[in-house]
């Protein structure tokens, strides 16, 4: 079949790869001049299975509450005269029911494992690069409380096939020796999850865009702003695009939305609501000036909830989930607290933060954290969106599994939103 992609982060290179490999001519339209350079550009890098609680959770609620008004708060709301913000805030705090959290952090397990299984899988058979580490993620904490809740947590993960354990701080030490040195936060604990990994998400969405031209002649149709679609009697025929040169029109037997946050201004056009809304994250990335104490393993810090990943001589740091609508703009004070955090975890490491190049991108969310997979009321347009945090994480196995759908067959992971 003649499969068209719409969009061309890591979510629409990766589906686009996986079509390919199935034996479907596949043409991939994005409005950037090239691939990954939205959401995928400078995310927090982290292949993290073992985070798949969602943030709609029974303690997020009073979070929000006390974090109010604070401008370097983790999470924070600012409220907008936007039907679909409060919309999607209601649905949010209904997600947020135990039972309704409970069955959201095992959907996104599922496709979790299966995802970095495939991005192995799949790193083995093209020897693609991407600033990689394959040594796991630390967790750690520096409040007893919510290091304990952790601890309870991991159990029910574990059950559903997740390999993570408990350390103690001589353990973390062995595994980050980065810990050793100097610290202005005391850390209680971590959980490792020793199968997680990190790398540069950007990197390798961009050369699997060039793998997929070279090894099966995928196009990349760029700078294309879509402005419609052909609808006929036997459903959608074409994606209508406007592009510098002129309007073009691209054909096919079955489309694919990987839009990220646009997706839902897209899909209203052929009469699909989405509830995905953008949250707003942060990024620093800090030149390395000696390795010796900056981290290698990748880190997340549940405290202030900021990831740090090695990449290459760079260390990145990212946090921060802030609705705002689609403001991608700098704020200073943002970038200053995640800084300022990781400061007081390794106040001592060689990072050149004067030349630390600070990016905000926006994370497609849906009121779950659950993404939308599967076939839409239109029999040949498909939904790969609403990753969220965790679109690097499970972008492989999403691919996959709308690939095997377009193909008329079962994915080889079932999950309950396969098919909305």
């Amino acid at each position: 079949m003649k499969v068209v992609v719409l969009g061309a982060g890591v979510i629409g290179t990766t589906t686009a790869w996986y079509l390919a490999k199935q034996g479907h001519r596949v043409t991939v339209i994005d409005r950037e001049p090239a691939s990954g350079l939205v959401t995928s550009f400078a995310n927090g890098g982290q292949i993290s299975v073992s985070q798949a609680e969602p943030w709609a959770n029974p303690g997020a609620p009073a979070k929000i509450i006390k974090w109010l008004g604070r401008e370097d708060a983790p999470l924070k709301f600012r409220l907008r005269a936007d039907s679909r913000q409060w919309s999607w805030a209601l649905r949010f705090l209904i997600e947020c029911l135990p039972g309704k959290t409970q069955k959201n952090t095992l959907d996104i397990l599922r496709l979790g494992i299966y995802s970095r299984e495939k991005l192995q899988s799949l790193r083995a058979e093209t020897g693609i690069q991407y600033d990689e580490v394959t040594r796991g993620i630390l967790q750690i904490h520096t409040d007893e409380k919510e290091f304990s809740t952790a601890c309870k947590r991991i159990d029910n993960l574990i059950e559903h096939g997740l390999q993570i354990s408990i350390c103690d701080f001589s353990r973390i030490c062995e595994i980050e020796p980065a810990f050793k040195g100097p610290r202005l936060l005391p850390i209680v604990g971590a959980t490792y999850a020793a199968d997680d990994e990190s790398g540069d998400a950007h990197v390798f969405t961009q050369r699997l865009a060039a793998l997929t031209k070279e090894k099966f002649g995928v196009e990349f149709l760029y700078g294309a702003d879509i402005t419609g679609f052909i609808e006929t009697n036997s459903g959608i025929a074409g994606v209508r695009t406007k592009t510098a040169s002129g309007g073009v029109t691209v054909e096919g037997d079955a489309f694919v939305v990987a839009l990220g946050c646009h997706s839902p201004f897209i899909t209203k056009l052929i009469g699909v609501d989405l509830p995905v809304f953008p949250v707003k994250g942060y990024s620093l990335t800090v030149p390395v000036t000696d390795p010796s104490g900056v981290p290698t393993v990748c880190i997340t810090d549940d405290g202030g909830k900021i990831a740090m990943s090695r990449l290459g001589d760079k260390l990145r740091m990212a946090g921060t989930a802030e609705l705002n609508g689609f403001d991608t703009s700098i704020n200073l004070d943002r970038c200053d607290a995640i800084a300022s955090r990781v400061k007081s975890i390794f106040p001592n490491a060689g990072l050149d933060y004067s030349r630390a190049i600070r990016w905000a991108g926006l994370r497609p969310t849906t009121p779950s954290n659950v993404p939308y997979i599967g076939r839409t009321a239109h029999k040949n347009v498909y939904l790969n969106t609403g990753h969220g945090t965790l679109g690097w994480t499970l972008a492989c196995g999403s691919g996959a599994a709308v690939a095997d759908l377009v193909s008329g067959k079962d994915p080889l992971v079932t999950f309950p939103f396969v098919g909305r």
